[in-house]
């Protein structure tokens, strides 16, 4: 069996591209985002590593594909980090840490894979590739730390000025070398719109070889969706029950992996998505309409997205009124709830949560409250250290960063301000070759 991608814009009928063609364009030449042309059914058995599960669920995805003999190694290299379960509570609760690679997020999986990726793919007479990302936080350190002194790539960062925590905005700026950093004085939103602009500009494109690291490149959404096949496969394989998930999210690409993974027969029931006040997916499930919208500063800034691009994918995944049949909810969480759930996980489980985090704890908070004795697997997205300015005066204590953070935070960091322009961001990219 071959697998291909078509964009979700084009019909059922177009024919699609081979996995490498995706990768490396990023966006489809319609705007659309990449999304196979049919889903294949993986059966996991009780996992061991997670690169040998990454493996096993990615090889129908790699089918026929120029990168399908490298797999095994870009397993590997890229999927061997630590994906620990810590139990909260008594209903059997658990939080999947997904925050203990090299930037403590968990972007540093679908980074470094897309990253192993490309490398794999690029041709040594090819001219140099523009990655170009924007970020609402995690995103732009993940995809930097990929790509550092990577031979034949640069990275533009694009990040919202004073809309990421001091540390986020410190850790953006520390790689140098072909890394470059701009602070946007504008919202996430304005970043992104930037960004697919720059796509859209075939001219500018091609002069400059440019290509995504953002949650609309099939290199990040894929292998995220392994975490979530793996840990829901050791669930399985303990308890016999398929998993329910809470995910905090933002621009939909970390929910959507976990949708892709039970939309492949994967042992996943129930996903709830836990928002911060910026409502568009809340507001999906309750007024059964999508309408994106500007995005609102919060606590939880990685989730500050008024219109998710993989809603795209959603709609993809399950076409019409389907979406709301699919056992998906959403729920919207304010910044006093977040502050005021970080102090009780920390109380009633001595948890330590991110305001990301706390979002979804939140959730399941509210699921008890309701009488729901279920079982939950909450997606932990990032390290609480990144936010200690929230974190800390809500614990009381001091939260250490991890080994990997605690050294970026001793580097220099610079960036470049750049106003909420296309036409600014075309001249950087210009400049640059």
């Amino acid at each position: 069996m071959s697998m291909r991608y078509r964009s979700t814009r084009a019909s059922a009928d177009t024919p699609g591209v081979e996995l490498g063609a995706a990768l490396t364009a990023g966006l489809a030449a319609d705007g659309g985002l990449y999304v196979p042309t049919e889903l294949p059914t993986i059966e996991l058995s009780a996992p061991t590593v997670l690169s040998d599960t990454a493996r096993r669920w990615l090889t129908p995805f790699f089918a026929d594909s120029s990168l399908a003999d490298a797999l095994p190694a870009l397993c590997t290299e890229a999927l061997e980090l630590p994906l620990p379960r810590v139990a909260i509570g008594d209903h059997g609760d658990q939080v999947l840490e997904l925050f203990h690679g090299p930037t403590a997020a968990f972007k540093d999986f679908g980074a470094r894979f897309l990253a192993a990726c490309l490398s794999a793919l690029r041709q040594p007479q090819e001219p140099i590739r523009t990655i170009l990302v924007a970020t609402s936080g995690d995103t732009g350190a993940a995809v930097a730390g990929a790509f550092h002194r990577r031979s034949g790539f640069r990275v533009l960062i694009l990040y919202p000025d004073g809309r990421v925590s001091a540390r986020q905005a410190h850790q953006l700026g520390t790689y140098g070398d072909n890394i470059h950093c701009f602070r946007v004085a504008g919202s996430f939103d304005d970043c992104q719109r930037m960004v697919k602009q720059a796509f859209n500009d075939q001219p500018l494109r091609q002069q400059c070889s440019i290509t995504s690291a953002n949650s609309i490149s099939l290199g990040r959404l894929l292998p995220q969706a392994t975490y979530y096949a793996h840990a829901c496969a050791a669930r399985y394989a303990e308890s016999g029950k398929a998993s329910n998930l809470i995910i905090p999210t933002g621009n939909l690409g970390n929910a959507l992996a976990a949708m892709l993974v039970r939309a492949c027969g994967g042992p996943i029931d129930r996903i709830a998505l836990a928002s911060n006040a910026n409502r568009v997916l809340p507001d999906l499930f309750a007024q059964r309409h999508y309408r994106g919208r500007e995005s609102v500063a919060t606590l939880a800034n990685a989730m500050d997205v008024g219109d998710p691009s993989n809603y795209e994918r959603l709609a993809w995944l399950y076409p019409g009124e389907s979406v709301f049949r699919a056992g998906i909810e959403a729920e919207s969480v304010s910044d006093e709830q977040i502050r005021k759930r970080i102090q009780l996980s920390y109380l009633e489980f001595g948890y330590e949560a991110c305001p990301h985090t706390a979002c979804a704890l939140e959730v399941l908070a509210r699921k008890r409250e309701q009488g729901d004795d279920n079982s939950w697997l909450i997606a932990a997205t990032a390290h609480p250290a990144k936010f200690e300015t929230v974190v800390e005066p809500l614990l009381g204590r001091a939260v250490a960063p991890p080994p990997a953070l605690a050294a970026l935070l001793t580097k220099p960091s610079r960036s470049t301000a750049l106003p909420a322009a296309y036409d600014a961001l075309r001249a950087e990219l210009v400049a640059l070759g």
